[in-house]
C-alpha cells in the first residue's frame, strides 16, 4: 500500500487519539492534499511547525497500529467479506427460500463494506 494512502487510513482509524490541532493539520495534509505552506497560512502556524506536527503524528499513528493492529484487522475483515460474497455468488441453489436467504446475506454483507 502506498505510504500516503496508508497514513490516510491510519488517520481515519487513530485520528481521534490526536489533539484537535494535530487532527486538523493531518486532515488538511492527507485528506485535503494541501501543501505545508497552505496549511501554515490556514492554521497560523509556521511551516516548520506544520512539518514537525505531521512527522510526529505519522510516527504516533504507526506506533498505535503496531500495538493495536486495527488497520490490519480492517483489511482482513474486508478480504473475508469479499470472499464470502464471491462464495455466495458461486452457490447455485434452485430452492427459492435458499436463494432469498442468500440474497439477504449478500445485501447485508455488501451494505457493511
Amino acid at each position: 500500500m502506498e505510504e500516503r494512502i496508508k497514513l490516510s487510513v491510519l488517520l481515519d482509524l487513530y485520528g481521534e487519539l490526536l489533539t484537535e490541532k494535530q487532527r486538523d493539520i493531518m486532515n488538511l495534509y492527507y485528506n485535503d492534499d494541501l501543501s505545508l505552506s497552505e496549511i501554515s497560512e490556514i492554521t497560523s502556524t509556521s511551516r516548520q511547525a506544520v512539518h514537525d506536527i505531521i512527522k510526529r503524528c505519522n510516527k504516533l499513528m504507526i506506533q498505535y497500529e503496531e500495538k493495536l493492529h486495527l488497520m490490519e484487522a480492517k483489511i482482513r475483515i474486508e478480504e473475508i467479506k469479499k470472499d464470502i460474497l464471491k462464495k455466495i455468488d458461486l452457490l447455485s441453489i434452485q430452492d427459492d427460500d435458499n436463494i432469498k436467504i442468500l440474497s439477504e446475506l449478500k445485501k447485508y454483507i455488501s451494505d457493511s463494506i
